[in-house]
Order: C-alpha cells, then sequence, then structure tokens
C-alpha cells in the first residue's frame, strides 16, 4: 500500500515561544542563516519517516522538528482510523506511553519546589501500603522518591507486564502493593526500568498535592503551556481528532483496544500531538543555558536542567563504525522521566520513548544544538530510534547543526587580554597581579619568562586578539595569536578566588585545534 504524504506544515512561533527565543542570548547561535540551513534537511528527513513506517506497517506516522522554541516543520503519512480512510494530519492525538514519565517527574519536582516533598523523603510516607514490603536483604535502604524516578528502587523491569495495567483502579494498585513486590536487586545500586514505579509516584503526586494524578498534572503542566490537546483520557478525545492503536497480524492491521486511565496512568497513559508535545520539548530546551531572567515554565529552570542530567548509569556500549577502523563510544543514564546519552559526537542527547499495544513514540533533543525531534506511530511499538538519529544526522549534514557558543566572563575576558598583553612584552608587576598560588609553584615564574621569550623569538612580534577560538566555561578558554612568523596557541584556567586568577597557563606553537569531543577527539 502507498501511504499518502501530507502537507508539510511550517508553523510561526507563537508569542510564547517568540518570548522564549528572545530570553536566549543573541551570541549562543550566532550563524544568522541556521535556521534556513537546517530547514534544507526537512524534504530528506520526510523521506526517512515516511519509508520507515511503510516498512513496518504503521498504518499512519507523525513527526516534527523542534528549533529554538518553535515547531519549525511537521509532516504526516498515512491513516488515523483505517476503517474511514482517515488521514492523519497535525492535530491527531496519539498515544505516547511511557514518555508520560517525564510529565510525572516533572510534577514531582514541581511538588519538591513548593516545599510539599523532598526527593530523599521514604516513598512510604506518602504511599502507606509500602510499609509493609520486604526488603531482599537487612542492610536493603528505604525506597526513596528519587529511586523511583531513577529506576533504582530494585523492581524487576516490567515490560511488557506494565502495558497492561494502565486501567487499573487505585484499589487495584493497593492490593497489589500491600501483597508485595518482589526484588530483582537492593534499592539504590542498579538502574532496572520499573512502570510499577512510576505508577506509584502517581500515587505520591495524588497523596503530596492532594489531587488526582490527572488533575494535577493537567492544571499544572498542561494547561501552562498551552498543551489543549493532550490528555489522560482516551474517552475525552474527540473521535475525529484519534489515531487508533494497531497491530499488523496475518497481513492485516488489527485494532489494539484502548485501554482507559487508571492508577498506572503516571507510568504511561498521556495522549498528545505533534503540536502540543512540540511546545513540552521546546520547554526543556528553553533551559538552556542558565541565566538570569524570568521563569515562565511549569518549574524552574535549574529543575528542567536537573531532570535532564544523568543521575542513575544504564548502559555502556562500544561498537566498530562501519567507516573504518575506529570505535563509537556510548554512555547511556537515566535522569527524571528522562533518559540521556552521551557519545563521541554529541554530550548530550535527551530523550524517552513510549510503546504500547497499538503505538509507539520517541522524542529527542540535543540541549547543546536547540534542536529536537518527536516521531509517533500508530502501530504496536514502533521504533523510531533509528529513523530519528538517521535524521539528526541529516541535519548535521547541512553543517548548521552547531552546538550553542558558550559566552566568556568578563573575568575571562580581562585574563585573556592580560595573558596576552604578557606574552607580547613581558611584565613582573602585571604577572604578579594575574597569577593565582599555583602558578609560579607548578612552573617558576623565570622559566615562564623564559619560556614565552623563547616562543616569541621564533615567532616575532604578535598581536593581543579581540577574540576567543574556543570557550568551555566562563572560567576556561583557548585564543590564538597571530605573529609575524607563525601562530601562539594559548590556554587558561582560572581559579576559584575572587577576583579569579590565573591558575593554568599554556603558551604552545600553533594555532587553537578544533574544540575537543566528549570522548576527548
Amino acid at each position: 500500500m502507498k501511504f499518502p504524504m501530507l502537507g508539510i506544515v511550517i508553523l510561526a512561533a507563537t508569542t510564547a515561544a517568540a518570548a522564549r527565543q528572545a530570553a536566549v542570548p543573541s551570541s549562543a547561535f550566532p550563524d544568522p542563516d541556521r535556521h534556513a540551513k537546517l530547514a534544507a534537511a526537512f524534504p530528506e528527513i520526510d523521506r526517512l519517516f515516511v519509508d520507515y513506517a511503510a516498512s513496518i506497517h504503521a498504518p499512519g506516522a507523525a513527526w516534527g522538528i523542534v528549533i529554538d522554541g518553535q515547531l519549525a516543520h511537521q509532516g504526516a503519512t498515512g491513516m488515523r482510523d483505517v476503517a474511514t480512510k482517515a488521514p492523519v494530519d497535525a492535530d491527531t492525538v496519539f498515544r505516547i506511553a511511557s514518555m508520560t514519565k517525564s510529565f510525572t517527574a516533572m510534577s514531582i519536582l514541581k511538588l519538591r519546589d513548593s516545599g510539599k516533598l523532598s526527593l530523599d523523603d521514604p516513598a512510604e510516607r506518602y504511599v502507606p501500603e509500602l510499609k509493609g514490603l520486604k526488603y531482599p536483604t537487612s542492610d536493603s535502604p528505604r525506597i526513596t522518591i528519587r529511586h523511583l524516578l531513577t529506576h533504582s528502587e530494585g523492581f524487576p523491569e516490567d515490560n511488557p507486564w506494565g502495558d497492561q495495567q494502565l486501567s487499573d483502579t487505585e484499589a487495584d494498585l493497593s492490593r497489589m502493593m500491600r501483597e508485595g513486590i518482589p526484588f530483582s536487586n537492593a534499592p539504590g545500586i542498579a538502574y532496572e526500568y520499573s512502570n510499577y514505579g512510576f505508577a506509584i509516584l502517581g500515587r505520591v503526586v495524588s497523596q503530596a498535592s492532594g489531587m488526582p494524578y490527572d488533575e494535577y498534572v493537567t492544571a499544572n503542566i498542561l494547561k501552562p503551556l498551552g498543551m489543549t490537546s493532550t490528555t489522560l483520557h482516551p474517552s475525552k478525545v474527540p473521535p475525529k481528532m484519534l489515531a487508533i492503536g494497531y497491530r499488523w497480524e496475518d497481513n492485516q492491521w488489527k485494532v489494539e483496544p484502548a485501554l482507559p486511565h487508571g492508577s498506572f496512568g503516571s507510568m504511561g497513559g498521556m495522549l498528545t500531538t505533534v503540536r502540543d508535545l512540540s511546545r513540552y520539548v521546546a520547554t526543556f530546551l528553553d533551559a538552556w543555558p542558565p541565566r538570569d531572567g524570568p521563569e515562565t515554565g511549569p518549574i524552574r529552570r535549574s529543575s528542567l536542567r536537573e531532570m535532564q542530567q544523568p543521575w542513575r548509569p544504564s548502559a555502556t556500549r562500544v561498537a566498530l563504525n562501519t567507516s573504518g577502523p575506529t570505535a563509537a563510544l556510548t554512555v547511556t543514564g537515566y535522569g527524571y522521566g528522562l533518559g540521556v546519552t552521551q557519545t563521541c559526537q554529541y554530550r548530550a542527547m535527551v530523550a524517552h520513548s513510549g510503546g504500547l499495544p497499538g503505538y509507539g513514540s520517541l522524542m529527542r533533543w540535543l540541549p547543546d544544538y536547540g534542536v529536537g525531534i518527536i516521531a509517533f506511530g500508530n502501530v504496536t511499538y514502533t521504533g523510531w530510534n533509528a529513523t530519528v538519529a538517521a535524521a539528526i544526522d541529516r541535519l548535521d549534514k547541512t553543517g548548521a547543526l552547531k552546538p550553542r557558543e558558550v559566552p566568556p566572563s568578563p573575568a575571562l575576558v580581562a585574563a585573556r587580554d592580560n595573558v596576552s598583553k604578557l606574552i607580547v612584552q613581558w611584565d613582573d608587576a602585571l604577572v604578579d597581579k594575574i597569577a593565582a598560588q599555583n602558578l609560579y609553584l607548578d612552573r617558576s615564574k623565570d622559566r615562564r619568562h623564559a619560556e614565552i621569550d623563547g616562543l616569541r623569538s621564533k615567532t616575532g612580534s604578535c598581536t593581543v586578539p579581540t577574540k576567543f577560538d574556543y570557550v568551555e566555561n566562563a572560567l576556561r578558554g583557548q585564543w590564538t595569536m597571530s605573529c609575524e612568523r607563525g601562530a601562539l596557541q594559548v590556554s587558561i584556567t582560572l581559579a576559584p578566588t575572587m577576583p579569579p586568577t590565573v591558575q593554568y597557563l599554556a603558551v604552545r606553537e600553533g594555532t587553537v585545534a578544533p574544540p575537543p569531543g566528549p570522548c576527548g577527539s
């Protein structure tokens, strides 16, 4: 069957998104043509999604690309309803399964920030049924909220069992907890994905807030973000908007009945659109970089960044590249309701997938690059990882997928200027003023003076630069000094003193190499 490709939607930023973008320093992404260059990859990315949907017999699919707080591009293919052949469009609602876990984690952090709970509180303070748990060892710690957020409470991995519990009642959940929960590990020592654990977090949200979980999420996350098409209740989605879930079996599509919202909804019951979820992804991207300015999200920017940190390691993989005799390293961890991956190419990729009978989804974004991708499908366990990775690769091939530039602090700029002056003309008084206590102990002043004089005799006179080649953070940077016979590469790190002084100084012939990647390349 051929899948009709719906029109590509290029959406303007909403007022709120534009305000968020304006709050980011203009120097973050200096290329004024960044958006247009990235957009050149959109047609090829569309083909990737269309081809993948067809290859796995997905009745329909929808995807979106978020850039700097805007849904910059949206595509769709196929049918949301096989019986009526109704097409997927910009407003089609898909179930996103375990991607719901980040909404649960965000709710927990909002309650934490409001003083309603602590992440290190024992979960049994809010869920008394856990008090009777039989722990695997006598020295096991009591399960905390933090354990549950990071899948380190010690419960066994429970896919696909958890998929079938969405409609369980609160009484069902209480009964199961009272009957006991088996442990695969003692709490706090290992990552093991637990839907059960996030169902318990839903109960924590209800108890700490005094509101049913679904009402709390709607009032405190969905409404503030303008996610008007998002819900935990399939019955509340207008039939003309709902993507019906299917499985491909016996060369035909068979309907997967949608379970209603219940006590396990906090682990995987959310339904949403690409348009709505783009606002959610944009909120996480907007948390970067740390900065002054008003807080506009459902939770503080610092809490959003906290969710995107790897608090529990999950896996490390090394694989040989097919293009040559080199190895690729991938390190993964779990934050709060979100997975975090580091590769030799990207310092951080934040993501969560979702899979249920009838659906498969993925959201992935690059915090340092201001770019994210969303994908939905309405066939059981649609797996988008490879397609989204290929889409990011296509964006990279445009040459415009560059990380945000880190602005130097005034202290680093002043140190650059002073160190450059020293290299042009040594001055004992100036070097004494800017040197940290350790600088002469690591290498004497006379030796440093002689080494710099030796370099300058080789290169001739040099000019004081006005910019950095690479700023790693507010107190560490590198620059190149152009000289009569070559160039000098200079690197400094400032000390934790006020005012910040130079604790590390390296001067060598040559220009600054490209910034090292996460693997040190």
